[in-house]
């Protein structure tokens, strides 16, 4: 299956992934996911607003368990975030049914659609719209860097946009969502584990700071005389890192637009995307009023008009503790004593989206460099292994008799 996935969407100069939402190398994901389903004698299906679905058993049948992740990714990604999750959905399956297993619940294995965002800038899409977290109207003002909506990308894609919203009837279907992911972090490396649970998923948002000056001549405009907006932009970032780092929280400008974005012209706009998260509501809100009151005072003395947008925000989630306390239990199981670490996460998921739907559980595997949304992510094979037969232990023991 890695090596099938290994070439979609993967760019030949960086070596990472550009895997983005209603474009071809989406296409080959999906068709890839539909192949698995169809060789695995699944009944795949394509929900209202693009997630893929590959069922064993009857979907009508309720309190179905069901796992999976995404395949989409950010600019350049790794190949193990959201993918490996599917990827380990798939074996685990396999590795049941070399069990003998006899599955009393109906089981799915879920792609769900847009999860990353870096196409139309929000992410989870495909699960916010089934969860009615986000609305029809919403998701059609959603556009991205080249004027193409969102309607347009799916219809182009061969999926009616017009159908799209909120899907109670199939959440009432599912009695609970395990997702399994490469942990985004060192957590699991420091402790010297290669599996662990989820404890819960810090608040975390997007904000967008408009900073507007005056285009002019950057040789012929003295210092004194500039309306420079990406000064203020510039003290911004270093205010961002320095509430981040006096709340124990995360504050990153990694997006940043410049118009008119020539080399030797002042800018006349500096457009900067924040993305902050911290542990809980109270720290997150600090750092990010910290953070716009000092671009406001740098705003006011360049001359610089700013406007700040919030243009996402996901609170915090606990997953359910009957649910995570029981996919301790089962992964501990397998080696009488071990113990198995519960740990948060700073970065959002599927599963945080339809925590507030249905009960939802997360399972993490190693990742000894720490790094993710990027080429360098990894999780070495016998790790991979160890959340394949975690993730079965789990499914056998919610599913199966």
């Amino acid at each position: 299956m890695w090596r099938q996935l290994e070439p979609i969407g993967r760019h030949p100069a960086s070596g990472g992934y550009r895997r983005f939402a209603w474009t071809g190398a989406d296409a080959d994901c999906r068709a890839w996911f539909r192949a698995q389903a169809q060789a695995r004698g699944l009944v795949h299906e394509v929900d209202r607003n693009g997630n893929q679905w590959a069922w064993l058993g009857d979907p009508s049948a309720g309190d179905a368990v069901v796992t999976g992740s995404h395949l989409d990714s950010v600019p350049d990604g790794g190949a193990f975030d959201g993918p490996l999750g599917v990827v380990s959905s798939f074996a685990a399956l396999d590795e049941l049914r070399g069990r003998n297993a006899r599955f009393t619940k109906p089981l799915a294995i879920v792609n769900f659609g847009d999860e990353e965002g870096a196409r139309f800038g929000l992410a989870c899409v495909g699960s916010r719209l089934t969860a009615g977290k986000l609305t029809v109207e919403q998701a059609h003002r959603l556009t991205d860097a080249d004027g193409i909506t969102l309607p347009q990308a799916m219809e182009a894609a061969g999926q009616d946009p017009d159908a799209i919203g909120p899907d109670p009837d199939r959440l009432d279907r599912i009695g609970a969502f395990v997702e399994l992911h490469v942990e985004q972090g060192r957590a699991l490396d420091l402790t010297g584990d290669q599996v662990g649970v989820a404890s819960a998923i810090w608040p975390h948002g997007r904000w967008r700071f408009d900073f507007r000056g005056e285009a002019n001549h950057a040789g012929t405009t003295r210092l004194v005389d500039r309306r420079d907006p990406m000064l203020s932009y510039a003290q911004t970032v270093l205010a961002a890192r320095r509430e981040a780092e006096l709340a124990g929280a995360v504050a990153t400008f990694g997006k940043i637009s410049v118009e008119p974005n020539g080399v030797n012209a002042i800018p006349s706009l500096v457009r900067g995307w924040l993305d902050s998260r911290a542990a809980d509501q109270t720290t997150l809100d600090t750092v990010v009023h910290g953070i716009e009151k000092a671009a406001r005072e740098y705003a006011d003395a360049h001359g610089i008009h700013l406007d700040v947008v919030r243009e996402s925000f996901t609170p915090v989630v606990e997953f359910e503790h009957a649910l995570r306390d029981e996919i301790t239990r089962i992964v501990g199981g397998r080696d009488s004593g071990l113990r198995i670490p519960v740990l948060g996460t700073g970065a959002g998921h599927d599963a945080g989206i339809l925590s507030g739907s249905i009960p939802t559980a997360m399972l993490f595997v190693r990742n000894p460099t720490g790094v993710s949304h990027s080429p360098a992510e990894y999780a070495a094979e016998d790790d991979c292994a160890a959340g394949v037969t975690a993730l079965a232990d789990v499914l056998e023991g919610l599913a199966c008799k």
